[in-house]
């Protein structure tokens, strides 16, 4: 039976891929991002090369009543969401203290009002049904501290505690919740941030490649989903829990310096 996913920050990065993917099964979406022209050009190009359907939202999800808005707006299509996908989310680089805090502010909005929101809103429909999947996109950061993305790391520390807590929480009501954790990727996102400048940075992976590993392991249920590190990175992932706290800010700290 065809599918309808709702994708956030779908104009761009892994949100783009995650459309064509689900495009590529016959499903049809409604895209959600704040460019009506880059939505509307990746809508004529899934509709024409996949023969589904797609609904363009332009929305800025750091606004207040945003997500309410969204959520009657797709009421008012009268379609039926089955994939939640929380993908929209931004980061951005430089001391804390030094940062304009509406910049902080509305990343908090973003990362982790929005998306709580929209699960919510979702979610209880999903319930309702005994049907439907959430994924969100969180971040290998949300597994370390990180300096000098201090308000970014944070924020993805709560998605990823948020989604498994959620996913426990709904075992056995046909709903569920996968939390991608993807590393360095090659997106937009390293761009605005600034981390494309930095060591983190060095060999980003695919997004396409992200975004599948995330697809596949929203359709079998996975609770996590770590994607996009190089052999390096996955070892060091695996000794960070067992190193000295002191150390792992040092090593974070040097390797999210721009490199000039």
């Amino acid at each position: 039976m065809k599918k309808t996913a709702l994708i956030t920050g779908a104009s761009s990065g892994i949100g783009r891929e995650l459309a064509m993917i689900h495009a590529a099964t016959g499903g049809d979406l409604i895209l959600v991002a704040r460019s009506t022209q880059k939505l509307n050009e990746l809508r004529t190009t899934l509709e024409s090369t996949y023969k589904i359907n797609a609904a363009v939202i332009t929305k800025d999800l750091t606004t207040p009543n945003a997500t309410h808005e969204l959520y009657e707006e797709v009421k008012a299509l009268g379609v039926q969401v089955d994939y939640l996908i929380n993908n929209a989310g931004f980061g951005g680089i430089g001391k804390f203290l030094e940062r304009k805090l509406e910049e902080d502010v509305n990343m908090i909005q973003l990362n982790v009002v929005a998306l709580t929101q929209l699960t919510h809103l979702f979610a209880n429909d999903f319930v309702k049904r005994g049907s439907g999947k959430v994924l969100n996109v969180s971040s290998t950061a949300s597994l370390i501290p990180g300096p000098l993305q201090a308000t970014y790391y944070a924020t993805k520390a709560f998605v990823t505690s948020f989604s498994n807590a959620l996913s426990e929480e709904l075992r056995g009501t046909g709903v569920t919740v996968t939390n991608l954790m993807p590393g360095a990727t090659d997106t937009d996102f390293g761009k605005v941030s600034g981390m494309d400048k930095t060591k983190l940075f060095d060999a980003p992976s695919s997004a396409k490649q992200v975004a599948q590993d995330g697809y596949d392991a929203m359709l079998a249920g996975n609770i996590d989903r770590i994607s996009g590190l190089t052999f390096s990175q996955k070892i060091l992932m695996k000794m960070m829990p067992f190193m000295p706290k002191k150390m792992v800010l040092k090593q974070v700290h040097e390797m999210q310096k721009v490199v000039k």
